[in-house]
């Protein structure tokens, strides 16, 4: 599944043109790497994006789903 359709049937953002905005604004990347809105997320992938407050990791554990592994704010201090 493409990377901004799964983070808006995942819940983890509301809308598709945000999570595409986020991607194509350089905030989602998978091991250093930066992800653009087409990207086939796969199960096992782990993701960190960058909110304007916070980073979250997230962990893909099945086609909608995933956990919180680890939340930073932007002083990178973790919560």
């Amino acid at each position: 599944m493409r990377l901004d359709k799964f983070l808006k049937k995942s819940g983890l953002i509301k809308r598709r043109v945000v999570a595409h905005d986020l991607c194509e604004g350089n905030k989602i990347s998978k091991n250093n790497r930066l992800l653009k809105p087409s990207y086939e997320v796969k199960i096992g992938d782990v993701l960190e994006i960058e909110f304007a407050r916070k980073i979250i990791f997230i962990e893909v554990d099945s086609e909608m789903g995933f956990s919180i592994l680890k939340e930073k704010n932007k002083d990178m201090t973790d919560i």
